[in-house]
């Protein structure tokens, strides 16, 4: 028999900063709890995506099951699901097949490109990106302090967003943006673009919302692709996290698939349509394919090298 450690008084104690301790969010230690109620009754608290967290993660080599569980069994939530304004996120993972499907060879994001076989996202209110920020920058020290972080990783991509449109395959059809986190999608290809400067990130975003999108969408396994603009993270950010790069000119693409990256990455990721075109043409940086992970397991964690 299985016994819960919450509720089972045969339980071996719990050390001190173990999260499953009770103490640790006692409601009656915390200081001016009551202004919850005050920061409820105002704002903004719309559905829409309006920022996100998007996270590539490589951990140390040794380190993957390690990492995992302490991902999946900490960092998910108290890291993430737990703060304010986060209302979906989801888990994603490249297995060794995976990666090396990625390109171009020389990225300027994945250095190899190979590197970051983990991927989070989250979408975020829009509106309540400020609000959010204060609270991870002051929750991660914490955790921090607490010795809940773990530090035999690498951050290859990790930056917030902001969310500059969606283009649907469907029309109105099927599920929104803001389900994309929750509805089974079998595969997400993140897709990194660099333009030349701000002008042609503009001219790029109009191009790919309007044309390219749409007609690269037509037929496809990509029930829709949401596109973002990064942001640079704050100043007092935990110092494990680079600085964002390109929040000028860099865009970043969210293909949701309906099938298995690898049954379909021939013809819809590869060749000469796959690239963008028109104006304010950027370069590809990486376009990686990933699965879901499958919550509270380490399925994946052997077909990582």
């Amino acid at each position: 028999m299985t016994r819960d450690p919450r509720t089972d008084e045969h339980a071996p104690a719990q050390t001190p900063g173990d999260p499953r301790d009770p103490s640790a969010t006692d409601e009656h230690t915390a200081p001016n709890s009551g202004t919850y109620a005050d920061l409820a009754a105002v704002g903004p608290y719309g559905v829409r995506p309006g920022h996100a967290l998007i996270t590539m993660v490589e951990p140390h080599p040794g380190q993957e099951r390690a990492y995992n569980r302490w991902y999946e069994d900490d960092h998910y939530i108290a890291g993430a699901m737990a703060m304010p304004w986060i209302f979906a996120g989801r888990r994603w993972v490249a297995t060794r097949e995976l990666q090396l499907l990625r390109r171009p060879e020389r990225s300027a994001v994945a250095r190899p490109v190979t590197a970051g076989c983990y991927l989070s996202t989250y979408w975020i209110t829009e509106g309540r990106y400020g609000d959010h920020m204060r609270w991870t920058v002051a929750i991660n020290r914490r955790l921090n302090a607490d010795g809940r972080i773990h530090h035999a990783r690498t951050h290859v991509f990790t930056a917030f967003h902001d969310h500059a449109a969606t283009v649907y395959r469907d029309g109105d059809r099927g599920p929104r943006d803001f389900h994309a986190l929750d509805h089974p999608y079998a595969g997400l290809v993140v897709e990194i673009i660099d333009a030349a400067d701000a002008d042609g990130r503009a001219a790029l975003l109009r191009w790919l919302r309007d044309v390219w999108l749409p007609r690269r969408l037509a037929g496809s396994p990509a029930a829709m692709v949401t596109v973002f603009r990064p942001t640079p993270l704050p100043d007092d950010r935990m110092p494990y996290v680079r600085q964002v790069e390109g929040v000028d000119h860099r865009l970043t693409l969210l293909w949701f698939l309906q099938e298995d990256p690898r049954a379909c990455w021939e013809p819809w990721f590869t060749g000469p349509d796959a690239e963008p075109g028109g104006p304010g043409t950027g370069r590809v940086e990486l376009i990686a394919p990933f699965i879901p992970t499958v919550p509270g397991t380490d399925r994946y964690v052997d077909e990582l090298r």
